[in-house]
């Protein structure tokens, strides 16, 4: 498959067109399949890993870098780029999947996540990774890092914006509010954090470890612009973020409620998929699963 290379955008504010064709869509629905095949592979040849999130935000992830963030692989470092940080950095073999996608650094080296000398690590490096701006690992500081990134690109004069993915039980710890109360006091219009709204998390399901809700209306109160969408949506997912670059006077929140697992139906919705690796029979049927996915589209 030949998906559309993201470019360098040298003075628009976003990549994001204000609305993607039928066949756009198309095309970024397989593409976040093709994809899912990868992180599976990554995590069976690893013998370990985070499956159940980075299956279930690739829709959101892949809309993002193929059609709003604006970047340019052969060169990371580009000043006016725009910033993602993945604060839930135990997800990251989606994050490397898309990197990888893009053309940041080969897609043979999937095949070495979490091996003895990769810089595919078990949580992200921006150290060793291209494409990765800065390390995971602690939950609950993502929203602080891409805080401090959205401030430092207004200081600059810069046309930055950061997006920040959180996961849903980093909403239970006391770090993202203060980062959240923050970004609000300054207006940090170039912010735009996403939940990744699963209902799970490593010991259970999320409503019996510690409830969030009401989630939207507590980033509310905060006084952030609040968005809800089915992440599994491209349209809507994409409709989000073209909506939270046109606000002005404060950050942003897209709350994106996906199904942990998409796409391999014996993890979907399943706690026990957090993490962990799965058999080379569960591995035959997931591809299996996946391929028929792809074909449908």
């Amino acid at each position: 498959m030949n998906l559309r290379a993201p470019q360098p955008v040298d003075t628009a504010p976003s990549r994001a067109a204000d609305a993607l064709s039928a066949e756009d869509i198309r095309e970024l629905r397989r593409g976040a399949y093709e994809l899912r095949k990868d992180v599976v592979t990554m995590v069976y040849k690893a013998k370990s890993g985070h499956p159940g999130g980075a299956l279930g935000h690739l829709d959101v992830l892949w809309t993002l870098f193929a059609r709003v963030l604006r970047h340019d692989p052969k060169n990371p470092k580009w000043p006016d780029r725009d910033r993602f940080v993945l604060s839930n950095g135990h997800t990251c073999p989606g994050l490397y999947s898309v990197l990888a996608r893009c053309g940041y650094f080969p897609r043979e080296d999937l095949w070495t996540f979490r091996k003895l000398g990769s810089h595919l690590q078990g949580h992200t490096s921006s150290k060793h990774t291209p494409g990765v701006e800065t390390d995971g690992g602690s939950l609950g500081l993502g929203l602080s890092q891409g805080k401090g990134m959205a401030l430092a690109a207004r200081l600059d004069g810069r046309p930055t914006r950061v997006y920040v993915l959180m996961s849903d039980g980093e909403q239970q710890e006391g770090q993202p509010w203060e980062a959240a109360m923050g970004a609000a006091h300054f207006k940090l219009d170039n912010l735009c954090g996403i939940i990744d709204y699963n209902r799970i998390q490593i010991d259970g399901p999320l409503p019996k470890i510690k409830e969030i809700e009401p989630l939207a209306d507590k980033y509310r109160a905060f006084g952030w612009e609040v968005f809800e969408v089915d992440g599994h949506d491209i349209a809507r997912i994409h409709d989000a973020f073209v909506r939270c670059r046109k606000v002005r006077g404060r950050p942003q929140i897209v709350i994106a409620r996906v199904i942990p697992g998409r796409g391999v139906s014996f993890m979907e919705n399943d706690y026990k998929w957090h993490h962990g690796s799965p058999t080379p029979d569960q591995y035959s049927k997931a591809m299996e699963e996946l391929d028929a996915a792809i074909r449908s589209f």
